[in-house]
């Protein structure tokens, strides 16, 4: 007869929106999504690139679609994934090097990623309004 493993009686949630992730975690895994998402956006960056090189009324025309307010909504939307990509890669490679890798400072260095991407994005619609 062979021998029985006992069972744990352990909680298994498997609700991931009832988890509660560390601040640390939220910001490494917003990295991962601005990511895939300024990368599934390259094709349009490279089609707006070539639209307005292409001749001077290519370029004359694109200008005036950028002028639309839902345009510029749309920009100031997508423009938080940059910034926080950018910060929070910064964040990481900082990190490489040792640098806020204590618990403490690493939920520092994440709240002020969060604050830098949002306070950005303000600058930059300040800026394109």
């Amino acid at each position: 007869m062979p021998k029985q493993v006992p069972v744990r009686n352990r909680p298994k949630n498997l609700n991931l929106f009832t988890i509660r992730l560390p601040i640390n975690a939220v910001v490494s895994i917003l990295h991962r999504m601005s990511g895939m998402l300024l990368f599934i956006l390259i094709p349009v960056l490279i089609w707006s690139m070539q639209a307005s090189l292409s001749s001077e009324a290519s370029f004359a025309e694109l200008g005036d679609m950028f002028q639309h307010w839902t345009l510029k909504l749309i920009l100031i939307g997508l423009s938080w994934p940059f910034f926080h990509h950018l910060y929070a890669g910064l964040r990481h490679l900082g990190q490489d090097v040792h640098w806020m890798t204590t618990l403490n400072k690493a939920r520092f260095s994440s709240r002020i990623v969060l604050v830098l991407g949002v306070c950005s994005m303000f600058i930059f619609a300040y800026y394109i309004w």
